[in-house]
């Protein structure tokens, strides 16, 4: 979504529809937004000029989620917490968002949180927004899970970082060993399946059995469940 300054449009998740894995796949920095892409490559080529090194942002989406996955009952079962502390073990990252993220802390409660609305048959509910990025109380809601993460440029930049010699103790350059520019479009890659598999655990622990056929017979049964919520009440139910 960005990198070293330059920001795809907001809206490019949107507008590129059906298209994403075709956009996506042709762009050398795995954006969606083409317009982009040259000033990326004008901020890469600068900066390998100046001998240094670039971080920048990425987005992870998950869609077609049932709602329910992870808990609220303990932090390390949260499943915020679970795709956080994921994202986090990847080195360089600095940041994650989910959402709307930091911008929670500029609005109002009411332009914040997601209302519940009915929804489209089977589904009794919905959300008519979903700032809170798929999660709430720590468990899925069954709207798209969006995640951003920050990276930082690489350390290990051709002109060398100051630092100090061991033995005179005198300010001097790190060594040059070995650096790309940046790394973000392929930590994208990285924290694409990071959520993948926090997602799976979390799924399988709700549904899990000893075979697809029985994971698919508890979500199909989960969904049942979920359907049957929004139904009017017979009478023999409120008697």
């Amino acid at each position: 979504t960005s990198l070293g300054g330059v920001a795809c449009r907001p809206d490019a998740w949107d507008e590129a529809g059906e298209r994403r894995a075709e956009l996506r796949d042709a762009s050398d920095f795995l954006s969606l937004d083409p317009g982009t892409d040259e000033a990326m490559r004008t901020a890469v080529d600068e900066a390998r000029a100046a001998k240094d090194s670039l971080g920048g942002a990425f987005e992870v989406r998950a869609t077609g989620l049932p709602p329910g996955l992870g808990s609220c009952a303990s932090g390390p079962e949260r499943l915020t917490a679970r795709i956080g502390g994921g994202l986090f073990s990847i080195p360089a990252i600095k940041g994650v968002e989910f959402g709307i993220g930091f911008e929670v802390a500029e609005r109002r409660g009411s332009d914040v949180h997601d209302a519940i609305v009915p929804g489209e048959p089977p589904e009794p509910f919905a959300r008519a927004t979903n700032r809170a990025g798929g999660l709430e109380g720590g468990m899925s809601t069954g709207e798209p899970i969006v995640v951003r993460a920050a990276m930082k440029p690489i350390p290990s930049i051709r002109i060398g970082m100051p630092t100090v010699d061991l033995h005179s103790g005198e300010a001097v350059r790190a060594t040059y060993q070995r650096s790309d520019v940046t790394s973000v479009p392929a930590c994208s890659v990285v924290g694409e399946a990071m959520v993948a598999m926090v997602l799976a655990e979390a799924f399988l622990e709700k549904y899990g059995g000893d075979s697809m056929d029985q994971v698919a017979a508890a979500l199909e049964h989960h969904r049942a469940e979920i359907a049957g919520l929004g139904r009017p009440a017979s009478a023999d139910e409120t008697s």
